[in-house]
This record gives structure tokens, C-alpha cells and sequence, in this order.
């Protein structure tokens, strides 16, 4: 296993935790991968092994499936769109990498988390609004409509 490959899961698993509700998960003893309210978005090798990173992509798993070191992720999860790639005998593409894990991200995460983070990658992302700032640009409620007048009862 080539040494860089624990470099580039440090910068894979600090990219991934900049995300909004981001933390890790350990479903099984030897596994650190990432999830996002408890679903799992990117399932990562453990420094010392050999890279391996599985996302699911569900606009781009056709093109990564016709990668060499790319196929459907075991017990029926490529069915779902998630991809598995080992980096044995190729060299790994670190921004693609990053790009699978925000199309994972994004196929996972809540709307409202989502939403909060825009088009742009969470490593791009500025830092949030402060809570002060977020109540000076925050919408106004309309003004309410006055009740319609009664009409005279006839006579």
C-alpha cells in the first residue's frame, strides 16, 4: 500500500466532516466512515490499509462503474446507486473523490442540510451567518389583511 494513501484519507475524511450534521459512524468494529443524521454518506478504509472509498452516486455511478477500479458495492447496495472503489493497483484522483462524496452527501442528507450548504462544496463553503445576522436578513411577515366588513342585515 502506497504511504500517501493515509494522506489522502485524512484530507477524504476532513472533507467530508466539513459538512453540515456530519459525524462518524462505526457500524462494525474496524470501520470510521462517514455519515449525516445516521446514514451513512461515504464508507472509508482505515489508515494502513489500502484506499478504499464507496459513495452512492446516483447521477454518476454509470461513468464510475466504467472506471477499472470501480464496481457496484457488495450485499445489493449497488443496486441503490453506491460504487465502490479500490485504489490497489490505480492511483486515486483526490477531487473526484471529493466529488463523490458530495453527490453522497447530497443523495443522504436532509433537504434542510442540503439547502443550508448551496451548489458549492463544503470545503468552499463560507462560514455561516451568525444568529444575529441571520435575524437581520430574515423575512418579514406580511402584513395581515383587515377582516371584510359585515353588510347590514335586510329588512
Amino acid at each position: 500500500m502506497p504511504k500517501h494513501h493515509d494522506e489522502i484519507l485524512k484530507q477524504l475524511r476532513a472533507y467530508g466532516m466539513a459538512y453540515p450534521g456530519a459525524h462518524f459512524k462505526s457500524p462494525w468494529p474496524g470501520h470510521m466512515d462517514l455519515a449525516v443524521k445516521d446514514k451513512t454518506f461515504a464508507y472509508l478504509s482505515l489508515p494502513g490499509q489500502t484506499l478504499g472509498v464507496g459513495c452512492k452516486l446516483p447521477s454518476s455511478n454509470g461513468v464510475a462503474l466504467m472506471l477499472p477500479f470501480c464496481k457496484p458495492m457488495a450485499y445489493g447496495l449497488g443496486k441503490s446507486g453506491w460504487v465502490s472503489a479500490s485504489f490497489e493497483d490505480h492511483e486515486p484522483d483526490v477531487e473526484m473523490l471529493k466529488a463523490w462524496i458530495d453527490e453522497s452527501y447530497r443523495a443522504q442528507a436532509p433537504k434542510k442540510l442540503i439547502d443550508s450548504i448551496g451548489t458549492m462544496p463544503a470545503a468552499a463553503k463560507p462560514a455561516a451567518k451568525t444568529s444575529a445576522a441571520k435575524k437581520a436578513t430574515a423575512k418579514k411577515p406580511a402584513p395581515k389583511r383587515a377582516a371584510p366588513k359585515k353588510r347590514a342585515a335586510r329588512r
